[in-house]
């Protein structure tokens, strides 16, 4: 009788090659013991649990065998999604002008759909400039709306000399990509990026910042961590449809040897058993004095450590960091002492 689990249990651990082999092996062994006995009841018994053990390997070799077809469309589709992803956001440079950078690109766990989280930087004539932005959604939809302001912003980054009309220049061409592909206005309320537009001039020990609708980024100074929030918060990029923003751009100090940590929001409302949102700013504190590059590692492994290695949603990070005081940001502060 324990014969015709056999099947049930090997699909548990194996495909439809090893169920059939199961299945059939259980057969055999019923048909062989069948035969050992003469009485007419106990080879009526076993010749129903033959037929019983062979349909039921049947159904289970059909279901495993879907059941192994999904699971190679999934990987297929989580293959190309990585492939796509991994075009679209490229690790930044370890160096950008003086400045040093890491990054860091986590898919979620759970999902095979590209996520909308993106950046990237550029250094231009005015300085270095990065973006760091999330797409409302996911999937195909959401890959384009990044590669649309991926696209824009390296092409406006150069051709713009402050932060706030690079910011209304990307709004202008998010707005106007979802006018062409949005239907009406109601569902273009639904689509918009939020994004964090950053300016890092060569020459001065400041850092430029525009807010549309972003996490704020985290500034580590002299051992101390802190959010800089903007004063006057500025809608999500391409609300130009619904209303016309006036963009500003907020500057703080960012002297040598301190650093940026700009994020996404997969990151802060990543969750622990208990439900409790990632401790960001709290958990960075412990790593302060530590490079880009060493600070963004301790930054994944606890991240996921914290939700059990299971996110609820794709994050991403950059760290950049000042050179040491030897520069142009020492001769600036010398000058104006």
């Amino acid at each position: 009788m324990l014969l015709i689990l056999a099947p049930l249990i090997a699909a548990l651990f194996g495909g439809a090659w090893l169920t059939a082999a199961t299945g059939l092996l259980a057969v055999c062994a019923q048909t062989y013991i069948a035969a050992r006995w003469d009485v007419l009841d106990v080879q009526r018994e076993e010749a129903i649990q033959i037929i019983a053990t062979t349909t039921l390997s049947t159904l289970v070799v059909f279901l495993s065998r879907v059941r192994d077809q999904r699971q190679q469309q999934m990987e297929q589709i989580r293959s190309v999604s990585e492939a796509a992803q991994r075009a679209l956001m490229r690790p930044l440079p370890n160096r950008l002008g003086q400045l040093r950078v890491a990054s860091f690109y986590l898919a979620a766990a759970d999902q095979a759909e590209i996520g909308g989280d993106l950046y990237t930087a550029t250094c231009t004539r005015h300085g270095t400039r990065m973006i760091i932005g999330d797409v409302r959604g996911k999937g195909l939809t959401a890959v384009g709306e990044s590669a649309l302001l991926i696209g824009a912003f390296r092409e406006a980054a150069d051709s713009h000399a402050t932060l706030p009309d690079l910011a209304a220049a990307l709004d202008l061409s998010v707005s106007r990509y979802l006018a062409d592909f949005v239907d009406d206005y109601a569902h273009a309320a639904e689509h918009f990026i939020t994004a964090l537009l950053l300016h890092i001039p060569s020459s001065e020990p400041i850092v430029q910042i525009t807010n549309c609708g972003h996490p704020p980024p985290l500034l580590i100074h002299n051992g101390e961590v802190r959010f800089l929030e903007s004063p006057d918060p500025i809608p999500p990029l391409g609300m130009h449809l619904l209303a016309v923003t006036k963009y500003s751009a907020d500057t703080a100090v960012f002297e040598a040897g301190d650093s940026l940590l700009m994020y996404t929001d997969g990151v802060i409302e990543a969750r622990n058993r208990a439900g409790e949102f990632y401790p960001l700013a709290e958990r960075v504190g412990q790593w302060t004095g530590q490079g880009p590059e060493t600070l963004l590692q301790h930054l994944r492994r606890d991240l996921l450590a914290y939700c059990g290695g299971r996110l609820g949603d794709d994050a991403a990070a950059i760290a950049i960091q000042q050179p040491a005081a030897d520069g142009p940001a020492l001769a600036w502060r010398k000058l104006h002492a």
